[in-house]
């Protein structure tokens, strides 16, 4: 017993001697575990996740720049996954979720892993109204110039259009949209960007209210009621005030003029949608001599089973992220949409630079600037 007393002074004078505390002694064997730990596993190192909120700036398919607490940040978001309700709206609240740490608003060192909606932010994009004398239509823009003389682009996507005195250039029209509309780069207060916006409906009348079908009159006695007609076409392109059909069925191709026709699009005027044009007269199969055109009728996709959806979107893959991919089309629209559900018969492999059309349904898109694409495939 007085051998293990002796032996245990002895250490508490050699830890005296040495100028080391207990504490610092436990230090030393923790650090030796790490140090072991380390030796075990060189290579691994902790993972830092965190998020960044602002408010959205900017969207060109691959990246995104966020304005966060007056500073401007910009994320390689190609390998992300975007899951905003909204789409990619400008000025709109998102969080991006990303492994890494932030060096100051230098973001080359950290991964972002998704954008999602800022569950944070309680306030919300609202609807506003923009009224302008159309300029240009094409199947997924419209250009116009306000009271104001101010010139807008707006995405029309599947965008619901009502024209009751019919459609042309000069013609004044109320645009619905969610999101901002960002200033030119230049500064020319003349022109404004509505890229980065969701354009809920166009019309010529407000509100928007599109009127049920006049039932045909019966016929008087001793006067003659012509009979109104359908035929049944396929959109092939429209610009401004012309829309181009192709008959059901047939290789015969026509050319509306839809400046004093009342026209409705249910789901906007893409390729590939069919529309019922209106009309008297006998249809000689090949021109419209000799008809009288009522009207024209987009289908509404509301109504449509998937496999009955013909919507198109066609163009060039200009950037992807882990689950969208952005197209630019012929008429000059950057148009995102989301893959992860579409069949793919496409041969380029979704890579940047591949021309595709996708097949999707305006109903799905509703609220949404990123249209679900339901099928994939070459040009």
């Amino acid at each position: 017993m007085k051998k293990l007393i002796t032996i245990g002074i002895a250490c508490l004078l050699s830890l005296s001697l040495s100028g080391c505390s207990l504490g610092s002694v436990i230090d030393r064997f923790t650090a030796s575990d790490d140090a072991a730990i380390q030796n075990i596993n060189p290579e691994s190192t902790r993972v830092y996740m965190d998020e960044i909120r602002g408010e959205l700036q900017n969207f060109t398919g691959n990246q995104i720049t966020l304005l966060s607490d007056e500073e401007s940040y910009t994320f390689d978001i190609s390998q992300a996954t975007l899951e905003c309700s909204n789409g990619m709206l400008a000025g709109d609240a998102v969080s991006v979720v990303y492994e890494g740490q932030l060096d100051s608003t230098d973001t080359g060192a950290v991964h972002a892993l998704k954008v999602v909606d800022d569950y944070h932010q309680t306030t919300t994009l609202k609807d506003q109204t923009f009224r302008g004398q159309v300029q240009v239509l094409t199947a997924n823009c419209i250009t116009v110039k306000s009271d104001k003389n101010q010139t807008v682009t707006f995405p029309v996507t599947g965008t619901e259009q009502y024209y009751q005195a019919g459609i042309k250039a000069g013609n004044w029209v109320y645009i619905h949209y969610k999101g901002n509309l960002v200033a030119a780069a230049d500064g020319n207060t003349a022109t404004a960007d509505g890229s980065h916006t969701k354009t809920f409906s166009v019309s010529d009348v407000d509100p928007f209210n599109v009127p049920d079908p006049t039932p045909t009159p019966a016929p008087q006695e001793g006067t003659e009621v012509k009979k109104e007609n359908k035929l049944r076409a396929v959109i092939q392109n429209i610009q401004t005030n012309v829309l181009q059909v192709s008959i059901e069925n047939t290789t015969t191709v026509l050319n509306l003029d839809m400046s004093a026709l009342p026209c409705y699009f249910k789901g906007g005027a893409e390729t590939g949608s069919h529309v019922n044009i209106i009309y008297t007269g006998d249809f000689n199969g090949t021109t419209l001599d000799g008809l009288n055109v009522l009207g024209i009728t987009g289908e509404n996709p509301d109504k449509l089973s998937e496999r009955d959806i013909s919507f198109t979107i066609s163009g060039d893959i200009i950037a992807s992220t882990a689950n969208t991919i952005t197209l630019r089309t012929y008429d000059g629209a950057d148009i995102t949409c989301n893959t992860e559900k579409a069949t793919n018969s496409s041969s380029g492999g979704l890579l940047t630079g591949s021309s595709v059309k996708i097949t999707f349904n305006p109903a799905d898109s509703k609220e949404t600037n990123i249209y679900t694409a339901i099928k994939i495939e070459d040009l």
